[in-house]
């Protein structure tokens, strides 16, 4: 210390001088305002701020539109008179793909119903791009046909091999099975070895 001079000692006055970062912006700054602006609209018209939204949008509507689907399904068609069976009253829950169901059944709760007279391609394990692109148009075909039905009428005929029942379906009178091949969605199948579908 030298006489006569004091020297006040404050916090941070050994700090490097790159550990200072400024003072924060002033919003009522014209400049900051500015640079916030340009930064806003850099981010608008960078490409990847678009690939992002419709990467959310895309995921978000594979998630939603099945489900709703399935919803309004359910809602539309009520309650089902599925005859043949110990549990009358089921529900229809959802469509698995083209040629399986979910069905709510009071008694034996929710259970999978694989619909007889035709085979479609597999949505679950397609053996090539083809089979899985006509897997779910299969499935989109099964849904809307079951959601603009006024009947939807279910006929247990057994229990396949998985553990499925074997339900034997139709549309307003037109059994499911004619009008998914008629379409070109399905080929005829009795149960025998299945053929491939690439």
């Amino acid at each position: 210390m030298r006489k006569g001079k004091i020297t006040r000692f404050y916090r941070g006055a050994r700090r490097h001088p790159k550990w200072d970062l400024g003072t924060p912006p002033n919003p009522r700054d014209r400049s900051a305002l500015r640079l916030a602006r340009r930064g806003l609209r850099d981010r608008v018209l960078d490409p990847a701020f678009y690939l992002r939204g419709v990467m959310v949008l895309g995921t978000v509507t594979l998630i939603l539109l099945p489900l709703g689907a399935d919803i309004f399904t359910t809602a539309r068609i009520g309650t089902l008179a599925v005859s043949g069976s110990q549990s009358p009253g089921c529900r229809l829950a959802g469509v698995t793909d083209g040629d399986t169901v979910r069905l709510y059944c009071p008694n034996r709760g929710l259970i999978s119903a694989r619909l007889t007279g035709f085979d479609t391609p597999e949505l679950f394990s397609p053996k090539c791009a083809s089979e899985l692109k006509n897997a779910i148009r299969a499935k989109w075909a099964l849904r809307w046909m079951m959601m603009t039905a006024q009947e939807v009428t279910f006929v247990r005929e057994g229990t396949d091999h998985y553990g499925r029942a074997l339900v034997f379906a139709s549309v307003d009178g037109v059994p499911v099975a004619r009008s998914m091949i008629a379409r070109g969605m399905a080929r005829s199948y009795d149960g025998e070895a299945r053929l491939g579908w690439c």
